[in-house]
């Protein structure tokens, strides 16, 4: 579900939407039926429309890119289309959610930002959840936002310091998505970003000019040290 909502309706033009997703293989059957029904249910059309989800992208040229994303998917053989994959610029800039699996953990839709209601799985070995950690580390130069899910806290917070320099927001068991300005400070880094937090008081210190001042009010009397002179 937080994948779903983070990485679908926040797709079609917010900066921390959830692109990519790694999946534990003990777990990908029983997340694969859900995600995959669930978003092949979600109606896309007008805004107007109140039961609609989500409506179309905003222009033809965030319309041309993620379109073309999703043709490197139908054409690169370690990817599969799960659901999705439509797109329709006949009437509004229409792509129906997508969502993507990839036996390749070097695949260029987990490396670069498509911006779109565009959602990659890779699912790995779970004894190699070590290696996944780090893949998840080095795989995308960006470093806005990122969520962990995992039930043993232990496992939770070696993940956690293992990914400390990945995101600049990053969330415990919830989506990647939806920080409350005024509530969350809010920044990435790497190519997101200087990591400065939008709402944040040290955020005065880019309008400021620092200096520090020392005085001194007892002046020295000799250069020499004490135990120079035992």
């Amino acid at each position: 579900v937080h994948c779903r909502s983070s990485g679908i309706n926040a797709e079609y033009g917010k900066c921390s939407a959830c692109s990519r997703a790694y999946v534990p293989e003990s777990l990908w059957d029983e997340i694969r039926e859900g995600l995959v029904s669930k978003t092949a249910a979600l109606k896309i059309g007008s805004a107007e429309d109140i039961p609609s989800f989500t409506s179309a992208v905003i222009d033809d040229k965030s319309f041309a890119k993620i379109s073309s994303y999703i043709q490197y998917a139908r054409e690169d053989p370690s990817c599969e289309i799960l659901v999705g994959g439509e797109c329709d610029d006949s009437v509004g800039y229409f792509v129906s959610p997508t969502i993507v699996l990839t036996s390749n953990p070097e695949c260029k839709l987990l490396k670069e930002e498509i911006f779109g209601p565009v959602v990659t799985v890779y699912v790995y070995k779970d004894a190699e959840w070590a290696e996944t950690v780090k893949l998840v580390d080095e795989t995308s130069p960006y470093g806005l936002t990122g969520s962990i899910f995992c039930r043993d806290r232990s496992i939770l917070h070696e993940t956690h310091k293992a990914l400390r320099h990945s995101a600049g927001n990053i969330y415990f068991n919830d989506k990647s998505t939806g920080s409350v300005v005024g509530q969350q400070p809010f920044g990435g880094s790497r190519a997101s970003g200087t990591n400065d937090k939008a709402v944040s008081l040290n955020l005065i210190g880019k309008w400021t000019s620092p200096q520090a001042i020392k005085e001194t009010l007892v002046p020295l009397t000799t250069h020499t040290y004490p135990y120079m002179d035992q």
